[in-house]
């Protein structure tokens, strides 16, 4: 089997669902998927609708069963399926019911393995018991916590014999990985439908594929740890107050950037008094270079930072400073381009008294920050992302970043938002 492209609409709703579609068969996508998503949202007429439209291409229809497997898979073989994945932690009893269902109307079955805890075991389990294909897949939310699917991948394919295809931020570098490491169909999903060019990025995708040679590419990727700087680099601040539910905005404090600076780095917390400016310059001796200092002055009005800090900060490699309270010298400090925020600026300092701490936790904008917590600051304001959770808010922030990315492309089309997101659809309903 040649290795074949399934681009997964894993969307909302059918219009824009349709219209990607369109492009990414432009593109040369072998397989179309109807995203669980978008079955949820569309029922079963989106697969009537993705057949009728492509009739030539394979249609995928992502059930994800996981109980009364023979009804739900004729469902969608009715509805003109011509694979249905089912759960691979589901009973062996909802296989053998699909297996059987999937054969009378001509529908071959596919075995999803996510979160299977031996992905091995089932993986030789279920093709003794009959599926046609396997997939080795990785959720979206496990991605954003920097999984991939390859090494599993890797053991799966060599220990069966039927068809198997990878699932999981696959994009045009790490497509070649799964190939690699024996899958032989490619289930892209972002990659292809939040691109802005979406004809361009299937292209790409299968062109890697069809050589087996990576395309570099800065899209789509899944970051780790050592990658953090750059990938909260990447977004906007609020790109990530939305992958943070709306949390972690810092209110009242206010940038002191120019126009288009951006600032990201782990957190070195002050705290001080109204005024005492020891506790921060000291702070800058301790600090490593890309670090913030985030500074709980209480909110007071006399400047515990200014000009001569700052020539110090800069010295020292520090990437910029946060202030619950005040600084001034702001003119020199914007022609240094160091990036302040604070809450004030004022001309008067108070004096080195020697109050407070270093690295311990603070308050500052009311938000609790800790040392090693990251700070993203831009025009928009400053938001605190817990240390713990910076790989997954880092990922899912990129995630926010380019699905705003097709949406705008779609409005550049002559489109509104409330249009494009057919809001009133999908208000609320009580």
């Amino acid at each position: 089997m040649q290795p074949i492209l399934q681009v997964a609409l894993d969307m909302e709703n059918a219009r824009r669902a349709l219209e990607i579609c369109r492009l990414a068969v432009e593109g040369g996508v072998d397989w179309i998927e109807a995203g669980t998503p978008l079955i949820k949202s569309e029922g079963m007429d989106i697969l009537r609708t993705l057949k009728r439209t492509f009739p030539s291409k394979t249609l995928v229809a992502d059930m994800k069963i996981m109980d009364v497997g023979g009804f739900e898979v004729e469902i969608a073989a009715k509805a003109g399926a011509d694979v249905v994945t089912i759960l691979g932690q589901a009973d062996n009893s909802t296989f053998t019911e699909g297996i059987e269902a999937g054969r009378r109307y001509g529908t071959k079955i596919m075995g999803d393995l996510i979160n299977c805890p031996d992905a091995v075991r089932r993986a030789k389990e279920l093709e003794s018991l009959g599926v046609d294909y396997l997939c080795v897949h990785i959720g979206i939310d496990q991605q954003m916590l920097g999984i991939s699917p390859i090494e599993v991948l890797k053991k799966v394919c060599s220990s069966v014999s039927i068809p198997v295809g990878a699932a999981g931020g696959l994009n045009s570098e790490t497509c070649v990985d799964a190939i690699d490491a024996g899958a032989t169909i490619i289930i892209v999903g972002g990659a292809i439908i939040k691109a802005k060019d979406v004809t361009g990025a299937a292209r790409k995708i299968k062109s890697a594929i069809t050589s087996r040679k990576k395309i570099k590419t800065e899209l789509h990727k899944k970051y780790t740890e050592k990658d953090l700087r750059t990938a909260f680099m990447r977004v906007s601040t609020p790109n990530i107050t939305d992958a943070m539910q709306k949390k972690g905005c810092m209110t009242g404090i206010i940038p002191r950037i120019r126009h288009g600076l951006r600032v990201a780095g782990p957190a070195l917390t002050v705290r001080t008094m109204d005024g005492d400016w020891a506790k921060p310059v000291e702070a800058i001796e301790r600090a490593n270079p890309g670090d913030i200092l985030v500074i709980d002055a209480g909110g007071g009005m006399k400047a515990i930072w200014g000009e001569l800090a700052t020539h110090s900060s800069i010295v020292r490699g520090i990437a910029g400073v946060v202030v619950d309270g005040a600084v001034r010298d702001i003119e020199t400090i914007l022609e240094l381009d160091f990036p302040v925020f604070s809450k004030y600026i004022v001309p008067d300092a108070g004096d080195p008294k020697g109050y407070g701490e270093i690295g311990v936790e603070i308050t500052c904008g009311g938000q609790k920050v800790r040392t090693g917590d990251w700070i993203i600051g831009d025009e928009n304001g400053v938001v605190v992302v817990p240390r713990e959770k910076s790989v997954e808010i880092a990922n899912r922030a990129l995630e926010v970043l380019e699905r705003e990315n097709r949406l705008r492309e779609e409005i550049k089309q002559g489109k509104t938002l409330s249009s494009v997101l057919e809001l009133e659809r999908w208000e609320k309903v009580g």
